[in-house]
């Protein structure tokens, strides 16, 4: 796979010396052989967010973000590569899921942590295929930060279908499907997918259960589901944000999770030596302001790898 490290470009303070690199210094492509580190993956499809009847324009999420973590400042953390970008040129998802996998399970053999930039939701299918094939001996608990729970039942694969797929494959694996959504806005989700979650055992937390002053009992729930499982699958669907942090994607919040309090979260499973994957999905740059959502993202993609240390 060709990997185009064009993107990562930005400000040298050269004076300052090696402390003050930025991300676009240190990220170098992924080759064999390389030291254990986080290998950044694209997903640049929104082939899912079309059929799911949303906003297109995710399929240029991976270039905007790789964009936007580039000129931030580097703190030490493990290496970082770039593992190059797998398309859905010809709409044909299940094939671009396939191909998903497969880089994911190579990334994690060769001993990296895959962290995918989306791409619709439509990304955790894939994901989730490529970290189960090569943990076959681990429960995976995935964590989907997101105001829908992406349960839906239809004929095709979509961007509201990639846990009910997971779902599905656990079945008929004869594996136990563990998921935990957080953020779910019952505007934005029906009574029947309601019912769905819960007959398939998953466990979810509101939106408006997720304020500052209720972190400690989010923290609580979240430590329960991580000592659970043995591995997690990290999920974020940037819709979970508010519209005002996060206004480019294919669903705004109305109401949503601050920034603070999805970081304090995420921090926690970073820090659980349990992580074996995660993403950021459904970032949408046509409707970006300013560049307030691009920056959003980064931020959370900064804080994950931040916690990541030898």
């Amino acid at each position: 796979m060709t990997i185009d490290m064009s993107m990562w470009t930005g400000r040298i303070d050269a004076a300052e010396g090696d402390a003050a690199r930025r991300w676009h210094q240190v990220v170098q492509p992924l080759a064999a052989g390389a030291a254990p580190g986080i290998a950044i993956l694209g997903f640049a499809c929104d082939e899912g967010v079309r059929r799911n009847q949303g906003r297109t324009g995710a399929v240029a999420g991976p270039l905007a973000l790789r964009k936007a973590l580039a000129n931030l400042a580097y703190h030490p953390t493990l290496p970082l590569y770039d593992a190059g970008t797998i398309g859905c040129d010809d709409g044909d998802l299940d094939a671009a899921h396939k191909r998903l996998a497969a880089r994911v399970s190579a990334i994690v053999y060769a001993g990296h942590l895959p962290l995918v930039l989306g791409g619709g939701h439509e990304t955790a299918f894939g994901h989730w295929l490529g970290l189960a094939d090569a943990h076959q001996d681990k429960r995976i608990g995935v964590v989907n930060f997101d105001a829908h729970f992406d349960l839906r039942t239809a004929d095709e694969a979509t961007s509201g279908t990639p846990f009910a797929q997971i779902a599905a494959e656990c079945a008929k694996r004869g594996q136990h499907f563990r998921y935990l959504c957080l953020g779910v806005a019952e505007t934005a989700n029906t009574r029947a997918l309601f019912e769905s979650a819960a007959n398939l055992g998953a466990e979810w937390r509101l939106d408006t259960d997720m304020t500052a002053w209720q972190l400690a009992d989010a923290r609580h729930q979240l430590a329960e589901f991580i000592d659970s499982v043995d591995a997690v699958y990290l999920t974020i669907d940037l819709d979970v944000l508010p519209a005002a942090q996060m206004p480019a994607v294919s669903a705004p919040a109305g109401y949503g999770v601050d920034i603070s309090v999805v970081e304090a979260l995420v921090g926690k499973i970073a820090k659980s030596g349990k992580l074996v994957g995660a993403d950021l999905v459904e970032f949408n740059p046509n409707f970006d302001q300013d560049s307030h959502g691009a920056k959003a993202a980064a931020r959370l993609a900064w804080s994950i790898t931040r916690q990541l240390r030898r």
